[in-house]
């Protein structure tokens, strides 16, 4: 059975297509907009356009348009007004403010050199899917210090406390309905405590894209998150926050990535392959999805 007859007999699909606004879209971009508009139109559901423009120092007006005009000449069209996370920021804070009343979150006065430095230190330092582990040293603090050093206006970011966490949400899962890189599909059991203390607020950065995205699909109404496998081990802390913030589990269709001859993922850095150049170079819609094997 498809992943579309599988979810065609459920309520209205409701998915989205999030790109950051900080460069033009490539081909990896372009196979995840078509799986996302395909699993929503062909149930008869709605596709979203999201800008996930929380870095507003990166952020440019001219990528979304950029983004605009790649998705209409692919043909995707988008149901609604684009939704914009640069909208939403005291949205975010709310939600920050509410796990910091709970004891959940802290500040983490290290700087990376700090971090590098105590992992170096230790004897086996942990690691989560995005490499080592932060250690936890300000999690040690007492909250005196803490205050202190605020006070002070040492720079800081505030971490959420993983073994807290995972204590208020027990057992979780999440709903696979695609393919993990693994092959995974159905009831994913959870690991509360993969990516640690991760970050969910920075100065410069008001929420986490973890933070942000959850609250965002909840607010939005997404039915299905569908992405790379590259964010399959996301699903765990996006779920954890899910469960800490009371927001609905969506389910979730991880899929292939598309790789260029070298095996790697395509880059925005990389201006070869990005839908703009290859329209000026003359190509057509349908010779993108040829190269995407659609």
């Amino acid at each position: 059975m498809s992943l579309l007859e599988r979810l065609y007999v459920r309520p209205m699909i409701v998915t989205r297509f999030a790109p950051s606004p900080t460069g033009h879209l490539h081909l990896g971009h372009a196979y995840a907009a078509q799986f996302a508009h395909d699993l929503a139109k062909q149930s008869g559901g709605r596709f979203l356009l999201r800008m996930e423009d929380i870095d507003v120092t990166r952020a440019k007006a001219e990528f979304e348009d950029s983004i605009r005009e790649d998705l209409a000449w692919l043909g995707l069209h988008w149901d609604g007004p684009i939704f914009r996370q640069s909208t939403r920021f005291d949205v975010y804070r709310r939600a920050l403010d509410r796990l910091e009343s709970e004891d959940l979150l802290y500040p983490c006065f290290c700087t990376r050199s700090d971090i590098a430095g105590e992992i170096a230190r230790a004897v086996e330092a942990p690691h989560g899917p995005e490499g080592p582990l932060y250690p936890g040293t300000c999690r040690m603090l007492s909250a005196a210090e803490r205050k202190a050093r605020v006070e002070f206006g040492l720079p800081y970011a505030l971490r959420l406390n993983a073994e807290a966490a995972a204590k208020r949400v027990a057992r979780l899962t999440f709903r696979e309905d695609g393919a993990g890189p693994h092959g995974e599909h159905g009831d994913i059991a959870v690991n509360p405590l993969l990516f640690g203390d991760v970050v969910l607020a920075r100065k410069d950065t008001p929420a986490s894209y973890h933070l942000a995205v959850v609250i965002d699909d909840a607010f939005q109404d997404v039915s299905h998150v569908t992405r790379g496998n590259d964010l399959f081990a996301a699903t765990h802390i996006q779920r954890v926050l899910q469960t800490l913030l009371d927001l609905p589990a969506p389910s979730y269709a991880h899929h292939k990535l598309i790789l260029d001859a070298n095996g790697r993922k395509f880059s925005k850095r990389d201006q070869s392959v990005t839908l703009r150049a290859l329209r000026e170079a003359g190509k057509l819609p349908s010779d993108i999805f040829a190269l995407l094997g659609k």
